[in-house]
């Protein structure tokens, strides 16, 4: 499996969804499973089948991110010396040449992403777009709704 990378936060967060699932979630599913037991006939046992549907779930998402973490990358974009250019983890200022709009992005791994929260994926196409760039370029985004053209503003690490 190839390197995933994470950002600090990024890391901290799969750790704390970790610690949650093995700590809260698994106990309880392991709880509601007893219970619907002690109700007799499995075979017509709703209950029990959306508890074990739910137990599915949570065993498959614990190793869904063991995984992860062990095969990320961690990067702190504060220690980060990239010179001005835009790289994994930097927060983008853009111009949208369109319409003037200003927005501000960090170019995170894949599950940080949440563009309401200002994160884009690294595969994402405006992040692959402003990867190597510098501010003052301008770049052309191949987007699902056409082409859009951006002017960097600035390039931060923190």
């Amino acid at each position: 499996m190839s390197r995933i990378p994470l950002t600090v936060t990024g890391a901290e967060q799969l750790r704390a969804e970790l610690h949650h699932l093995k700590t809260v979630a698994r106990p309880e599913v392991i709880a509601a499973i007893a219970e619907a037991r002690s109700h007799g006939d499995l075979s017509e046992n709703a209950e029990y089948d959306a508890a074990k549907e739910r137990q599915s779930f949570i065993e498959g998402r614990i190793a869904d991110l063991e995984g992860k973490l062990a095969n990320a990358q961690i990067i702190n974009p504060a220690l980060l010396d990239a010179d001005g250019c835009c790289v994994f983890g930097a927060t983008v200022e853009l111009e949208d040449m369109g319409n003037r709009e200003v927005v501000t992005y960090q170019i995170v791994g894949e599950d940080e992403a949440d563009i309401k929260a200002g994160k884009i994926f690294v595969g994402s196409p405006i992040a692959r777009a402003l990867i190597g760039k510098y501010p003052g370029e301008v770049v052309e985004v191949h987007a699902p709704s056409g082409v859009r053209e951006y002017e960097i503003l600035d390039v931060k690490y923190i």
